[in-house]
């Protein structure tokens, strides 16, 4: 995601109170993401016009032709919509829209493991669980019911998958699959313009 459109950032009101393992836990909530005025104005929309949107905010402007860029739009819209149709308030969906971008980056830029990386998101879900969602309201940023739901839905969506993901970042990965020649064989006369009676047998012709 582009760094000029995820502004937002998470405060804890805790601070002054807040043990070695506490502080730990806040600097996973210093996340780029999408802000949240932006997040309702993207909820608004109906899949299509979240779709532009979405190429938009991402800078996707190839992804018709561009197999990585189509692979990562679906991500994040997946990823946007799961959020809305589980209820997520902006505040929520804003952590989510983060959170999948901080665990993909980290597999692209930094080829983490599958294993460190729910390492780092596990981290970032504690800290999710002991964070007020503002400064005003002092319930945490996400319940259990709604961690485990967002556990369980980046495991679908990118755990399972880690090995599909690492190849599309690979170098070469876009070269290949464009490059690729393949020989198809196909059935057919030597002369186009030989008629149908000519190539079945005669027990068949006169029957």
């Amino acid at each position: 995601m582009r760094k000029n459109n995820l502004t937002a950032r998470c405060h804890d009101h805790r601070n002054a109170n807040m043990s070695g393992e506490e502080k730990q836990e806040a600097e996973f909530l210093q996340w780029d993401a999408l802000p949240v005025q932006l997040i309702q104005e993207l909820q608004e929309h109906n899949a299509e016009e979240l779709l532009h949107k979405m190429e938009n905010i991402l800078g996707f402007t190839n992804h018709q032709t561009c197999i990585r860029e189509a692979v990562l739009l679906q991500y994040y819209l997946s990823g946007f919509w799961w959020a809305k149709d589980t209820k997520f308030s902006p505040t929520q969906i804003s952590f989510t829209m983060a959170v999948l971008h901080l665990l993909l980056e980290n597999l692209r830029e930094k080829q983490m493991s599958s294993v460190d990386n729910m390492v780092v998101f596990m981290k970032a879900m504690t800290a999710a669980c002991h964070c007020a969602s503002s400064e005003e309201d002092g319930t945490s940023l996400l319940n259990n019911d709604e961690a485990k739901a967002l556990i369980c839905y980046v495991a679908k969506s990118l755990i399972l998958k880690y090995k599909l993901y690492e190849l599309l970042f690979m170098k070469s990965t876009e070269e290949h699959l464009t490059g690729m020649e393949r020989t198809i064989q196909r059935f057919g006369c030597q002369d186009a313009h030989t008629s149908l009676e000519e190539s079945i047998s005669t027990y068949f012709y006169f029957k």
